[in-house]
């Protein structure tokens, strides 16, 4: 790469994982790993590892949106990721700090309601100002399947459907992805409906999965690619990630390698 082309800025807006897995620590290495300069606004900080969340402390609105004005009052914001937001009072001050952004970047959200371990990280409260003040800001929303139940209120629709009844809340596109399910996703802007085939590596580790994709999906947007490119390079790299996880870390469910860890390691000789 030239010296003097631009890196783009990407701005993950979501809670901490002190397991390092997910989160904005799995954010961070999945923007690094897209060529893209990564920064944070914590929502949340919890106190989680590989075999579960134990506890979860909410940051206060104002912090949020101080960090928020920090970053893009110096630094730049070329796409933001959303992940983690917990409470109702989060979510209206993500609303308000989004507001504030002078330039109108790609927002890529991913509507984390239960960790993979079962915690409820969206308190039942908050889904109606999920839905009615972030939603429509999004460029593309990336619900697994259960998530995408939830929003379209429908436990037995067919994925085509849920992804229609998503995208008639408001965002640009829907991408449902297959993680819960079989290894397809599903995305929909409106006008193209692509089905986006992968394999599972059921041998693989992967914590932190969702929030790597979706991160990958808001760098390549930074990027500049289109969100149904966007999408298909972002679930190479989250399959990628799993396939390399790290399953020998911890006692619950490894969290995946977007980095490549073991090849980076320095001689021991």
């Amino acid at each position: 790469m030239s010296a003097t082309r631009r890196i783009p800025r990407a701005l993950s807006i979501a809670g901490s994982d002190s397991g390092g897995g997910a989160g904005i620590q799995a954010d961070l290495k999945a923007f690094a790993a897209c060529g893209v300069h990564g920064m944070t606004a914590i929502t949340a900080i919890t106190a989680q590892n590989t075999v579960g969340v134990s506890e979860i402390y909410s940051v206060p609105p104002e912090t949020i949106i101080a960090q928020v004005r920090a970053v893009a009052s110096d630094i730049g914001v070329d796409a933001v990721k959303i992940g983690m937001l917990g409470t109702a009072p989060t979510i209206q001050a993500v609303d308000r700090a989004l507001d504030e952004l002078e330039t109108r970047p790609p927002v890529v959200l991913d509507p984390v309601m239960v960790s993979e371990s079962g915690a409820q990280l969206l308190e039942p409260d908050a889904r109606e100002a999920l839905v009615d003040l972030l939603l429509p800001r999004a460029t593309v929303v990336t619900p697994n399947l259960p998530e995408a139940r939830v929003l379209a209120g429908s436990d037995d629709a067919p994925t085509a459907e849920l992804a229609r009844a998503v995208l008639a809340l408001g965002p640009g596109a829907v991408l449902i992805t297959g993680g819960h399910a079989d290894a397809t996703d599903l995305f929909f802007d409106g006008a193209t409906l692509a089905e986006l085939p992968g394999q599972r590596h059921a041998d693989g580790a992967a914590h932190g999965s969702g929030c790597t994709h979706s991160s990958a999906l808001a760098a390549l947007l930074a990027w500049g690619l289109s969100p149904l490119e966007a999408a298909r390079r972002a679930k190479d790299i989250a399959a990628a990630s799993v396939e390399r996880g790290l399953v020998q870390l911890g006692a619950g469910a490894g969290p995946v390698d977007v980095l490549g860890l073991p090849e980076r390691a320095p001689p021991l000789t």
